[in-house]
């Protein structure tokens, strides 16, 4: 790396570093966010993979997640977007008058809602930003200067609609119900939107999926990781010995603390690193 390389990257991490300590609860968010980045990454490199004719490598410092979790050479268990979508999802017909459709986000506490023709197909998305170019034009009908209005030209053209047909973003950026959750994750982000209509293979919308909702289904949080083992794997497999085992979850890393019988120990271990979201296994069982 050379010197302006650096140069640029220090401040680069200046700027992202926060200017006062983290609450608990964004520390949180950052570790889920960390894991997310971490799952998207794997989708990008399956999809450039699959567009070289080649498998998929995963990459070691990759972390386990629901959608790319490594089993010792065992299929992954991927969730889809029907294991996660919402229905039924909000719509609005083309001729919605756009301040109807103004008045639906609000109802609703959406940032935007497909439009679908009278058959259901999805046609466009209409979202605040649409609507907020709507008002800004309505507010200041004629901007100062021939080469602002040549430059926003699109803008206005389209801001000049009256309804939600008129004012959508087209075509519509969509998941299918059979898509995984991985890749639907790898659309949001790259599209940079906050929810996904999801059509039929006919194009006809069949529900809704948010970022919030694949983050979810993607990453788990320890406290869900430390149940599932104290639940599905102490007190089913080990029941003798739950209650001399101890389990800690963080950031996806088990630490088991207490006593087992040290023939069973390696059982427990391979059965909790089979979990999904387990980065890794700590054994500081019958030490002293």
């Amino acid at each position: 790396m050379s010197d302006f390389e650096h140069r640029a990257a220090g401040r680069e991490a200046r700027r992202a570093a926060p200017h006062s300590p983290w609450t608990p609860k964004e520390e949180h968010r950052q570790d889920l966010l960390q894991r997310y980045l971490g799952a998207l990454a794997h989708a990008a490199a399956a999809e450039a993979a699959t567009e070289a004719g080649e498998p998929a490598a995963e990459p070691a410092d990759t972390p386990p997640t629901r959608a790319g979790h490594r089993t010792g050479g065992r299929a992954p268990q991927s969730p889809h977007v029907r294991d996660v979508m919402r229905v039924p999802a909000v719509s609005v017909p083309g001729d919605l008058p756009f301040l109807d459709v103004a008045r639906t986000l609000s109802r609703e506490r959406l940032s935007a809602v497909p439009v679908v023709d009278a058959e259901d197909h999805v046609v466009g998305v209409v979202s605040e930003s649409d609507l907020l170019a709507k008002a800004a034009v309505m507010a200041v009908p004629h901007r100062a200067g021939p080469l602002a209005r040549l430059r926003e030209h699109r803008l206005y053209e389209k801001s000049r609609g009256e309804t939600a047909a008129t004012l959508m973003t087209y075509p519509a950026v969509t998941v299918h119900p059979g898509d995984p959750v991985a890749d639907a994750a790898w659309t949001a982000a790259r599209s940079r939107l906050k929810r996904l209509p999801v059509t039929d293979h006919h194009g006809r919308l069949v529900g809704a999926v948010s970022r919030s909702d694949l983050l979810r289904s993607l990453v788990r949080d320890d406290a869900e990781i430390r149940e599932e083992i104290e639940s599905r794997i102490l007190r089913r497999e080990f029941l003798p010995a739950s209650d001399v085992v101890e389990v800690a979850v963080d950031n996806g890393v088990v630490t088991l603390a207490g006593r087992l019988d040290t023939a069973l120990v390696p059982q427990l271990v391979e059965a909790i690193r089979d979990i999904e979201d387990v980065t890794d296994v700590v054994d500081h069982l019958n030490a002293e």
